[in-house]
């Protein structure tokens, strides 16, 4: 399963930042970050519920990068 994520970043490096951070997260299978678009793409791991993921995604993203904003819809 895919999701589309809007973000708030300051700067292209800190976007590959969130990128790494989210595809280094338990459940995620793949992730991609637009700093031009200020979008997250995420891809599940089968079997993964994005609404208990999503927030450790948001919590490693902001290990790396403390000012930016995942927004759980």
């Amino acid at each position: 399963m895919k999701k589309t994520y809007k973000i708030d970043v300051d700067c292209a490096n800190c976007a590959e930042k969130m990128q790494e951070a989210a595809k280094r997260t338990e459940g995620v299978k793949d992730a991609v970050v637009s700093f031009m678009t200020l979008k997250m793409k995420v891809e599940f791991e089968d079997g993964a519920d994005p609404a208990e993921v999503m927030p450790r995604v948001r919590e490693n993203c902001k290990k790396v990068e403390d000012d930016c904003e995942v927004f759980l819809a």
